[in-house]
């Protein structure tokens, strides 16, 4: 493929591709992990998401971010996960310092990809923490899909940043804070789940 017929793909599109292996990589460490299998594996699961989700906080409030994708603040899913440790009554996990993330909104966009895409994921891992007793109104809200649907969610954010308008180099951050994005999430896993 040349780099014209790369550069002419969504960049939603280019991010799947590029990011997989990273994907692929996270996806699999954390079903190794076994999450599902006991109320204390999940929280050890729940422990790593609400790391993960208190370092991007910040995105959710970032006005730039806002302008370009609809109901920003809505989609901020660490009060959820908050009470979701609240139900267990589980104190929040905070094994690793947070990262400072970086203001350029081109990489911000990448490591938001990272978040939003994780609630096609959830969809799976719900059904999994039903089997714990847990669901979207005890210990699972964070995994809930949104009143809109998880699929019209997805949809809404892709075309966002479709349409965001990033220059070559802006579009290599976004990839590259996605990738930073997917590496911050593998490093979490492999803290939380080192016993």
């Amino acid at each position: 493929m040349t780099e014209t017929t790369t550069l002419a793909q969504p960049l939603s599109r280019r991010l799947k591709t590029e990011t997989q292996a990273a994907h692929e990589g996270l996806d699999s460490r954390i079903m190794e992990s076994r999450p599902f299998a006991s109320l204390d594996r999940y929280a050890l699961f729940l422990g790593m998401q609400h790391q993960f989700h208190r370092d991007i906080q910040a995105l959710y409030a970032d006005p730039r971010l806002a302008h370009l994708v609809p109901d920003l603040a809505a989609r901020c899913r660490l009060s959820m996960i908050e009470a979701d440790l609240d139900d267990l009554d589980l104190q929040p996990s905070q094994t690793m310092p947070a990262v400072d993330l970086s203001d350029d909104l081109a990489t911000r966009f990448g490591w938001l990809y990272v978040a939003e895409g994780s609630n096609l994921g959830a969809a799976f891992l719900i059904k999994e923490a039903a089997k714990l007793g847990l669901g979207e109104d005890f210990g699972a809200r964070h995994l809930a899909a949104s009143p809109e649907g998880r699929g019209r969610q997805w949809k809404t954010f892709q075309a966002a940043l479709d349409d965001a308008d990033f220059d070559e180099a802006g579009e290599a951050r976004v990839i590259a804070g996605a990738v930073a994005a997917f590496q911050r999430v593998q490093r979490l896993a492999e803290d939380a789940f080192a016993a």
